[in-house]
């Protein structure tokens, strides 16, 4: 199954449903963001913003791991 790829505009739940392995790389960034009820409706750029991390840096490394199956450690 190919995975699809994360963009800013996504939000945390669409990207969790799409790229489940996603969720770890957001728990290393300290963006529990996947149990907020906000999920459904903030943007990953938006909770970049809040979380004072780049959202484009972000959606590299998501991408990265999506392709790679892990994060860079």
């Amino acid at each position: 199954m190919k995975k699809q790829k994360i963009t800013k505009q996504m939000t945390f739940n669409e990207i969790i449903e799409k790229n489940p392995e996603a969720v770890m790389v957001l728990l290393e960034k300290g963006m529990h963001c996947i149990g907020c009820g906000m999920a459904g409706f903030e943007t990953l750029e938006q909770g970049a913003l809040a979380h004072g991390l780049d959202a484009d840096e972000l959606v590299k490394e998501l991408n990265k791991q999506g392709k790679n199956g892990s994060t860079k450690r």
